[in-house]
């Protein structure tokens, strides 16, 4: 029998070279395509591997092995690298001028090259102030420089470190940020103090790192941890505690350690209110042990507290509709506005006028815009102050449009501060007689509790929003929870009017909102592109977005058209499409400034959004779904500016670029709040666990004109069929019950 054996390993070798570009990044894996310039000839160089961080115009020192790869040839497989100063002339010039230095940019960084040659970089380093020698360099420029070489130079070794224990170089910056000096000691000492306190650090990352430095794997420092990190996954996932079985369960499997040693764990915790752990009534089951993180216990009691004080409260800031002559006022109201309230109508407006608290709710064509603006044009009549709110600016603008009067978002009205507290509260309440909130659906268990807290007492509160919708992004179900306690007043609006009714769209939404299929035939304002296979969906979703919407409906496709997909990962998901779309819409050009951050590229014209709350930036912080488009990119300065959609300019340093994502295409989810012209959604077996009634009917609702489905004829009709996942775990209905939360 033949001797077979494996063919060797290519041996360790290590290749010093200039990164040139960067072809390809994942930016969750870290697996990077680059061509790289080196001494060895004047070919470039592909190399592979992990290289997240890196930037174009770096000198590196690369470890791995070489390798032929079948169709792109020799290439160098990279399992580490370290950054490296340049040693000649051109190299300094390139990366100085690449943007890596704030302050210094290609100009700048010729006359000092020219000006201090081969010496430059030592300059910089042990003389900065010598750099007023060179021409145009000012003190402030000077000082501007050399603090930002300081900065990246005590980043950089801290980085050192960090990689060692297999932290990303963006992150490692983040703890530095956060951190400075002492960053190698907490991650060192306590590396679980880096999920609660760095964003963009979860708990596996900072566990990875704690086994790095040694904590065991049964430590209950780790296990603890391991608890709220299994908390915070399940409010990620909308619910506002996890049941104690669930929880154990779940963190068990996750910390791969024996049950007892979590329950053991789970009771110090709570012993150190770490957690909150409460007995709920299970309906006809056993009573629910109940385990909250503590800022949503807070909040669902002090939400349920507030919303109860207003109900009951003596005093009445709209006393005139107390004893008001209805068929007089609705006589005037029809007056002003043109139309008759339809009886369901009328019976809201009466409701939001002389109840504290009430909720309107229904579909697309309605009439809930109208009953609204019916609530406020009689509330305004009697001079009383009204405040109109949605969460998102799009809604905020979209509210004022159809009532006349102004609207601002949730965290504007509240002038939230950094850290997340509200200059209105219970303490200092809003000066307001009827406050509106719109798009009530999204309102999460905090930002909710935030917004009922500061509406005065004797004030009126009349909640908005369609509950068939899906429910908010943060935890909690506030609307269906308010709609299923019989202490709150509601009216629920089913008549969809005539108008309404000749659009496509609207027609639609109930039917798949009643798990009926919708009319694919004969509408002029909604379509199918039947597509079986999900890599020609995406290009399809590309082409019917760019090309056949602006050609047959005269829309702008940045401006007027989004694309709605139900999942992000997949070569039909939101991250996939954008690279696609932001190649037909904002291609790279030649001399244009673009900047690359993990696995996106940045570019003058793009269509972005906020990914988390920043109560940092702006006049009054920038939220989470916050839309804009990118106005200017400074590699000079290393700041990108974005105008939003409530038209204010926002900066961002290169190294906050993780917090926007590319918005040519968003998930389902992302949407709630804004309504676009036309929707593009693709819809693929390849999601099949994402497809789902509330999910489309969402998207579908997104429209104001237009709807293009594009995709599998199988997938629409699971969509439909597919009622959505279970409650979520919340306990507001049961504390309106019981009226003493």
């Amino acid at each position: 029998m033949a001797d077979v054996t494996a063919a060797p390993r290519p041996a360790l070798a290590t290749l010093d070279a200039v990164l040139e570009r960067l072809t390809y990044v994942n930016e969750e894996s870290g697996y990077t395509v680059a061509r790289v310039a080196t001494d060895r000839g004047s070919d470039l160089l592909t190399v592979v591997g992990a290289l997240l961080g890196a930037q174009p115009g770096e000198s590196l020192r690369l470890h791995g092995r070489w390798s032929s790869h079948p169709k792109y040839g020799r290439q160098f497989e990279v399992d580490s690298y370290t950054t490296v100063l340049p040693a000649t002339i051109q190299g300094i010039q390139r990366y100085l001028g690449s943007g890596l230095v704030k302050g210094i940019g290609p100009v700048f960084a010729e006359r000092i090259v020219a000006h201090f040659g081969l010496e430059t970089l030592r300059i910089i380093e042990e003389e900065p102030a010598r750099l007023v020698e060179v021409p145009g360099l000012g003190p402030k420029r000077t000082a501007k420089i050399t603090a930002a070489w300081e900065e990246q130079q005590a980043i950089k070794e801290v980085m050192v470190f960090l990689q060692g224990v297999g932290v990303s170089t963006s992150l490692a910056v983040r703890i530095y940020k956060q951190y400075g000096d002492t960053s190698t000691d907490v991650v060192t000492k306590e590396p679980y103090r880096l999920a609660a306190d760095v964003w963009g650090i979860g708990f596996k990352t900072a566990d990875t790192i704690a086994q790095s430095v040694g904590i065991p794997h049964d430590s209950p420092q780790r296990v603890m941890a391991g608890l709220q990190y299994t908390l915070s996954e399940a409010t990620d996932n909308g619910h506002c505690y996890l049941p104690e079985p669930e929880l154990i369960a779940d963190a068990t499997k996750i910390l791969d350690v024996p049950a007892d040693l979590v329950t053991r764990c789970l009771d110090d915790l709570v012993a150190e209110e770490g957690v909150v752990r409460e007995s709920l009534p299970g309906g006809d089951a056993e009573p629910v042990r109940a385990v909250y993180l503590v800022p949503f216990h807070r909040a669902e009691r002090s939400l349920a507290t507030s919303l109860l004080r207003l109900l009951d409260d003596g005093t009445d800031r709209l006393p005139h509709f107390a004893g008001v002559d209805w068929a007089k006022a609705l006589t005037w109201l029809k007056a002003r506005t043109g139309n008759d309230l339809a009886p369901e109508q009328e019976q809201a407006v009466r409701l939001a006028l002389t109840s504290k608290v009430a909720v309107l709710t229904g579909g697309p064509g309605c009439g809930k815009s109208f009953t609204v603006r019916s609530i406020v044009e009689l509330a305004a009549a009697k001079r009383a102050k009204v405040t109109l709110v949605a969460p998102t600016g799009r809604a905020a603008k979209r509210l004022s449009e159809l009532t006349g009067h102004p609207a601002a978002t949730v965290h504007r009205l509240l002038q939230l501060r950094p850290g997340g507290d509200a200059s209105y509260d219970r303490d200092n309440p809003l000066d307001v007689d009827l406050l509106v909130v719109d798009e009530a659906s999204m309102l999460d268990l905090i930002l909710a509790n935030k917004l009922v807290k500061a509406v005065p007492p004797g004030a009126h509160l009349l909640l908005v929003g369609d509950v068939d919708q899906l429910p908010s992004v943060g935890a909690g179900e506030v609307l269906r929870d308010l709609l299923a306690a019989p202490a709150i007043p509601r009216v629920r609006l089913t008549q969809i009017f005539r108008q309404a009714a000749q659009s496509g769209v609207v027609t639609n939404a109930h039917r798949i909102n009643a798990g009926r299929p919708p009319l694919l035939q004969g509408l002029p304002d909604f379509f199918l592109f039947a597509c079986d296979d999900t890599e020609a969906t995406a290009e399809r979703t590309v082409d019917v977005a760019c090309s056949r919407i602006p050609a047959k409906f005269r829309l702008d496709p940045r401006r007027d058209v989004q694309v709605l997909t139900p999942m992000h990962r997949g070569p039909a998901g939101s991250g996939a499409l954008n690279t696609l779309l932001q190649q037909r819409l904002t291609p790279h050009r030649e001399g244009q400034p673009e900047r690359r951050a993990g696995g996106r590229v940045f570019r003058i014209g793009d269509k972005v959004t906020q990914i988390r709350n920043n109560y940092d930036k702006g006049e009054a912080g920038v939220f989470n779904g916050t839309l804009g488009i990118v106005t200017q990119l400074s590699t000079e300065e290393q700041t990108l500016t974005v105008r939003t959609d409530e038209d204010e300019s926002i900066d961002y340093d290169f190294d906050e670029l993780d917090e926007l994502a590319h918005a040519y295409a968003m998930t389902i989810h992302r949407s709630q709040g804004s309504e676009y012209p036309a929707v593009v959604i693709p819809l693929t077996t390849s999601a099949w666990m994402m497809l789902q009634r509330n999910l489309l009917y969402t998207a579908v609702t997104r429209a104001k004109q237009l709807v293009v489905l594009v995709g599998s004829r199988r997938a629409l009709a699971a969509a439909v069929r597919t009622v959505g996942a279970g409650r979520r775990h919340t306990a507001l209905n049961h504390r309106l019950a019981a009226a003493t939360p």
